[in-house]
């Protein structure tokens, strides 16, 4: 890992400007390595929390200082998140962050832009999605969705509009109709203050989809990789994890057009 002299800031970065790490949860995590770089407010609320929970807290406040590491070149130890729900970096300041977990895999999208959301689900989920859908989705969406999609469809389209809504700052109620997503995704959203761009697809078990604020047109879809997470297996001080790319199979990625959107009740 680079040393502090060579960190940088969300406005020196080159290449993407938005990365995504993943991190599946060992069948024997080492709570303690993952704990370590906790504050006390974070180990405070470790210790109150369900075992499972427990895990899974620990796992995503790792993962996130190993993305903010890796973006600004400071030691994982020496970086944070905003207390509360981590969607700004502490240290070093001026990086977006949101998170998600699903069913022991952890994921951290990391920008240099205003805004970033992530959502991740297992491709084996099932549930009565049309209802869902019918409930819901928009009439357009109803309708391509309704007459040839699939559970997978439904995963993509679930997904985006997840991390749409953690990207513009707003919960479910109301607003799963503020993103649209065509048959061929095509996105269209309805806020108007930053261009936009999201995508989403599989990578191993899961589905992955992620939306951001765009403000320096890039093309590129983000990087996505994972690492490994601390083991009890391990003996002597953990080394830090190499990334590995993953094999991320878009579906979509692309512009969000908010001028064609028209608000929905």
């Amino acid at each position: 890992m680079a040393g502090p002299s060579s960190v940088s800031s969300p406005d020196t970065v080159g290449g993407s400007d938005v990365s995504v790490w993943l991190s599946r949860l060992p069948a024997q995590p080492d709570l303690a390595a993952m704990g370590r770089c906790l504050d006390a407010a974070e180990r405070t609320r470790l210790q109150g929390l369900a075992p499972v929970r427990q895990q899974e807290f620990a796992l995503s406040r790792w993962l996130i200082r190993q993305a903010l590491a890796r973006a600004s070149g400071l030691e994982p130890d020496l970086c944070a998140p905003v207390p509360g729900r981590p969607v700004r970096s502490a240290r070093p300041e001026g990086w977006s962050l949101s998170l998600s977990h699903s069913h022991g895999v952890a994921a951290c999208a990391i920008s240099a832009g205003t805004a970033v959301g992530v959502d991740l689900e297992p491709l084996v989920r099932r549930s009565a999605w049309q209802q869902v859908v019918r409930r819901w989705f928009t009439p357009a969406e109803q309708a391509w969705l309704l007459a040839d999609g699939q559970h997978l469809d439904f995963l993509r389209v679930w997904t985006l509009k997840e991390a749409w809504l953690k990207a513009t700052g707003r919960g479910i109620a109301g607003h799963l109709q503020t993103l649209e997503v065509g048959a061929g995704g095509q996105l269209h959203g309805d806020d108007r203050r930053y261009p936009w761009r999201g995508g989403t697809g599989t990578v191993a078990d899961m589905m992955l989809a992620v939306v951001y604020s765009d403000e320096r047109q890039s093309r590129g879809a983000p990087a996505v990789h994972w690492l490994t997470a601390p083991t009890r297996a391990t003996t002597g001080p953990a080394p830090e994890p190499p990334p590995e790319p993953a094999a991320m199979a878009w579906w979509t990625h692309t512009h969000i057009d908010t001028e064609a959107h028209h608000d929905r009740p």
